[in-house]
C-alpha cells in the first residue's frame, strides 16, 4: 500500500514523497534538500525524482539530493533550464522504474514546459491545479491553461491532487467570493480553515472535491459565468474569456 508524505519546504511548498511497503520512495519537486533529508533519514530508499517544471522552488534541492544518492533518475520535462535531468519526458510517456509507473501529461500554462505525473492514484501537478485554485500564467496563455485544467479534470474523481503549494485557505476565500451560494464549497472552506488552525495540510484533495468547488474547473457553471458577466458588464464570449477574466480577478484579489 502506498504512503504519501507531504514534506513542508520554504513558507508554503510541499515536497511530495510517495512510499511503498518496501520503503522505496519517489521525491516530487524538491525545492530544498534539507526537509527531504529530515523526513527520509535512513529509513527510506529513494528510487527517483519527479520534476514538474523549472522554477527553483521545485528543483533547487536536486543537486544536494544527488550528492547523497548518486545515480537517482531525475525525470523532467523538455526544458534546458532543468540541468539535472537524466530523462526528459512529454505527453503520453510512461515512466517505469522499480515497479512504479507514472503517466506523463503536458499541462502548459504556468510555464511552457510544465508537466504532470499520474500514477498509483495520485496526481502530481506542480503549480497548475491547486486546492480550489490554479497557477498564475507566467509563460502560457489562458487557452493553454484552461486546456491543461480540462485534461486534469478528466481524471477519475478519487485521484488525489498533490499540488506544489499550501494555498487552499486563500483560494477558498476567492472561490466563495465568486460562488457564494455553493454550499459544498462553504463547507470545504470551513474544513480547510480548521485543518490549518490545527497545523495540518489541506492537501491532497481529490479531483471530485475540486470539480465541486474549484471555480477554475467550473467556468461553464451558471454561477461562475454570472460572476464574470457582472465584472465584464456583459456576457463572456466563451469559456476561454470566462477563465481569463477569472484568473485576472484572482491575480488582484486580496482576502
Amino acid at each position: 500500500m502506498m504512503r504519501l508524505l507531504a514534506v513542508p519546504a520554504f513558507s508554503d511548498n510541499y515536497i511530495w514523497t510517495l512510499v511503498d511497503d518496501d520503503g522505496q520512495a519517489w521525491i516530487v519537486d524538491p525545492g530544498q534538500a534539507g526537509p527531504v533529508f529530515d523526513a527520509i533519514g535512513n529509513a527510506l530508499t529513494p528510487v527517483g525524482i519527479l520534476l514538474t517544471h523549472h522554477h527553483d522552488d521545485h528543483i533547487g534541492g536536486v543537486p544536494a539530493l544527488l550528492e547523497r544518492w548518486p545515480g537517482l533518475p531525475v525525470i523532467a520535462p523538455h526544458d534546458a533550464r532543468i540541468t539535472t535531468a537524466t530523462q526528459r519526458v512529454g505527453e503520453g510517456v510512461q515512466v517505469r522504474v522499480s515497479g512504479w509507473t507514472f503517466d506523463v501529461l503536458e499541462i502548459p500554462g504556468h510555464t511552457h514546459s510544465h508537466i504532470a505525473f499520474v500514477g498509483h492514484g495520485h496526481l502530481f501537478c506542480g503549480d497548475t491545479l491547486f486546492g480550489l485554485g490554479c497557477g498564475r500564467l507566467f509563460e502560457g496563455t489562458p487557452m493553454q491553461m484552461l486546456t491543461s485544467l480540462d485534461k486534469l479534470a478528466a481524471l477519475p474523481d478519487d485521484t488525489r491532487v498533490c499540488c506544489g503549494h499550501e494555498y487552499t485557505v486563500a483560494n477558498a476565500a476567492f472561490a466563495t467570493t465568486v460562488d457564494p451560494d455553493n454550499a459544498a464549497l462553504r463547507d470545504r472552506q470551513q474544513q480547510v480553515i480548521a485543518l490549518r488552525k490545527a497545523g495540518q495540510p489541506t492537501l491532497p484533495s481529490t479531483l471530485g472535491d475540486e470539480r465541486v468547488g474549484n471555480p477554475f474547473l467550473r467556468v461553464e457553471s451558471p454561477a461562475v459565468r454570472a460572476a464574470i458577466a457582472h465584472r465584464l458588464g456583459r456576457e463572456p464570449a466563451d469559456r476561454v474569456e470566462t477563465f481569463a477574466e477569472l484568473r485576472r480577478w484572482k491575480d488582484g484579489f486580496g482576502a
